[in-house]
């Protein structure tokens, strides 16, 4: 009776055990058929050839709703900051790099002698992704520092100056325009870093705005005066950038005098060059 007892004692714990193995078995098959159907869903194996077709369809028409074919053509307007250039400006008398003696009192610091501007309006075209044209509106400074003290006079029938007893720390003979640069961009495909080169150029005009002169000196601190000093009221010539990304080395010549009713600076002309960061 013990035997059996004991027997049937042992056939259970074993019928347990073996139903707990079969349940587990059970659980990691029905947990490999789940992985088994998203791996399956995922590669698309064993499926009906219809549900296929109907899931690639559906894959394709994703894929083209996404990619939107960018727009290369067409006109832009707005406000802008660019074109943001600093460079040295250099006089040109009579299309040489020594001003005359009838200008020598315009003597002045090559490396402190600069040109800056930026625009901020531009309106514009584009033909395709390799071309456009567009006009900006923008301001423009050529700040002379003369080496010279002397004190420039804004009220005479022509360019004149004043000898000073003073030794100026600054003098600086300043003419800022209103300008409108005609931009001629052409530019290459992006290439892996998503950047173009860029070839820009055109014709700028000018409209004067004012001048200035500014000294400091230790016997009157800082001083400046306003007058349009006989700088030509209107200004035309041309410039051009070349350069990769957004940043581009310029050049910029005026065709006409610096000076307008002032005999003795006919053929004084400006040059400028640097850099220009935005385009």
């Amino acid at each position: 009776m013990k035997r059996i007892v004991i027997t049937a004692i042992l056939c259970g714990m074993m019928g347990g055990v073996y139903a707990q193995q079969v349940k587990t078995d059970s659980v990691k098959t029905t947990a490999d058929t789940v992985m088994t159907k998203k791996k399956h869903f995922r590669i698309r194996i064993g499926t009906p050839r219809k549900a296929d077709t109907t899931s690639v369809s559906n894959q394709k028409q994703v894929e083209h709703h996404d990619a939107k074919p960018q727009k290369t053509s067409g006109f832009s307007f707005g406000l802008t900051f660019s074109n943001l250039h600093l460079g040295f400006a250099t006089l040109l008398d009579n299309g040489s790099f020594t001003l005359s003696p009838k200008n020598d009192f315009l003597s002045y610091r090559q490396f402190k002698t600069s040109n800056v501007g930026f625009d901020l309006l531009k309106f514009g075209y584009r033909f395709n992704d390799n071309f456009k044209v567009s006009l900006a509106a923008g301001f423009d400074w050529t700040h002379i520092r003369l080496t010279k003290n002397i004190t420039m006079l804004g009220d005479g029938p022509a360019l004149a100056y004043r000898t000073d007893n003073i030794t100026y720390s600054k003098n600086r003979f300043s003419s800022n325009y209103l300008v409108l640069p005609l931009s001629f961009d052409l530019r290459t495909k992006e290439d892996r870093d998503g950047k173009r080169f860029h070839f820009i150029f055109g014709p700028e005009a000018g409209f004067l705005i004012d001048g200035m002169v500014k000294q400091i000196s230790e016997e009157h601190g800082k001083q400046k005066d306003f007058n349009d000093f006989h700088f030509t009221r209107f200004e035309y010539g041309g410039f051009a950038r070349i350069g990769y990304g957004d940043v581009a080395i310029y050049t910029k010549y005026y065709f006409n005098d610096m000076f307008e009713n002032s005999p003795d600076q006919k053929g004084l002309k400006s040059f400028s060059f640097g850099l220009t960061v935005g385009f």
